[in-house]
């Protein structure tokens, strides 16, 4: 029977090392897990050689597996990145069978049943197979790179390396379902001016494809000249029903063009420049985006993941690509000895309040603790800002629309007026 040496950690967070006998893998992590230890690695002895059969089978697969590229693994494993809710959701249930002292092939092999709407239960079963081949839960989740972030995956890496997997995983639950609530708030803020703008644009079109050319019609045997707005109206209603085709096209070439400049780098930067300093909608964009840098680079600290590795996971996630080039410039200024205050104040994009508490934590060994002060902060400026802006937006649409109506009724009246005298004479 083969020998396996492994490593694990107690409850308290110590590092054990032993050998012991099994058939398989498998067998052996059972055994590790019944003596109460969270396992890390699980390896055949170097005295021993695998039994024939299934173990080699089993290397043999996941070894071919390893050479598929991520992508291509990815498609094999047909999943789709799940939404934050979703990923929020599930990391809390694993966490919470942990919590209960179920061991870690057990508790993913009940994450297979339990429902988790967006995650798949193959991607659990794949996590406790490969759990179960001796891997440990942060390099199988690698694997699943359409589920799992690098931000993911470094924070189980530094829980199962602390011996602080549960707590790590309740914080990563808290951390997605922040950020799902900052997401659900930019659309709730958005919806409302999407539906009165979209209603707005489809009664316009509809009056004025269908309803005034009949109305128009009545004026056709009369030797009079109709107003000037309401033919600026009938124009434009001649113009929607016989090229309406020439706007379709015009739609959709602006958006492959945008599509396209977005798509340069250039072009990427530029847009990203201009969503930071344009009016109104800046101010949310900013807050958003430092309340993300702070609320990642925090937890990612706190958790006990190195500050290089942090720096470079949060500069992975960032959206503006103007944010992320000063987070990397930071990150090569750490590299050289610098603090991470000094390259923040002279990227002359983050403000100087981040600047200054990233300074104080500096100084007093807390970083972690200063961030998330400043991501709160931010989180609750920006419910604010989204608060004021959707405050803002309500009026504005609502003048929009009464310009419109009017514009639309005082054409028809002007008409009907000029009708009425034209009668008269």
């Amino acid at each position: 029977m083969p020998q396996f040496a492994y490593r694990a950690r107690n409850r308290s967070g110590e590092l054990v090392e032993g050998m012991l006998e099994g058939n398989d893998r498998g067998a052996a992590l059972i055994q590790i897990e019944r003596l109460g230890l969270f396992p890390v690695t699980v390896d055949v002895s170097k005295a021993t050689t695998p039994a024939p059969g299934e173990a080699p089978q089993a290397r043999r697969k996941f070894e071919l597996a390893a050479l598929l590229p991520p992508t291509v693994r990815d498609y094999l494993h047909r999943s789709k990145r799940p939404k934050l809710r979703e990923l929020a959701t599930y990391t809390q249930q694993l966490a919470n069978l942990l919590q209960a002292g179920m061991p870690l092939t057990l508790a993913l092999n009940s994450m297979t049943h339990i429902e988790s709407k967006g995650i798949k239960s193959e991607v659990s079963k794949q996590l406790r197979q490969e759990v179960m081949e001796g891997r440990s839960l942060s390099e199988a989740m690698s694997r699943q790179s359409m589920i799992f972030s690098d931000l993911y995956i470094n924070m189980v890496r530094a829980g199962e390396s602390s011996g602080a997997l549960v707590d790590v995983l309740r914080r990563m639950a808290a951390h997605y379902e922040r950020f799902a609530e900052v997401q659900s708030k930019f659309v709730s803020a958005m919806v409302y001016p999407a539906i009165v703008a979209f209603v707005g644009v489809a009664i316009a079109v509809v009056f004025m494809v269908k309803i005034l050319p009949t109305f128009i019609s009545i004026f056709d045997g009369m030797e009079m000249q109709l107003p000037i707005m309401t033919q600026m109206l009938v124009n434009l209603s001649d113009f929607l029903r016989g090229y309406w085709w020439l706007l379709v096209l015009m739609g959709i070439s602006l958006v492959i063009l945008t599509r396209r400049y977005q798509a340069s780098p250039h072009g990427r930067r530029n847009l990203d420049r201009w969503k930071m300093r344009a009016p109104v909608f800046g101010n949310v964009i900013r807050l958003n985006l430092f309340g993300q840098f702070a609320r990642t680079l925090s937890t990612l600290l706190e958790n006990g993941v190195p500050v290089l590795t942090a720096l470079k996971i949060t500069e992975q996630i960032m959206p503006n690509v103007i944010v992320k080039e000063a987070v990397a410039k930071t990150r090569e200024a750490v590299t050289d000895g610098k603090t991470i205050a000094q390259p923040l104040a002279q990227s002359r994009i983050f403000p100087q309040l981040m600047v200054d508490l990233v300074r104080i934590g500096e100084e007093t060994g807390d970083v972690p603790a200063s961030l998330r002060n400043l991501a709160e902060t931010y989180e609750r400026d920006l419910d604010i800002a989204l608060r004021t802006l959707t405050n803002l937006i309500e009026p504005i649409m609502i003048i929009v629309m009464a310009i419109g109506v009017c514009f639309l009724l005082l054409s028809v009246l002007s008409a009907m007026f000029a009708m009425t005298s034209n009668i008269a004479r």
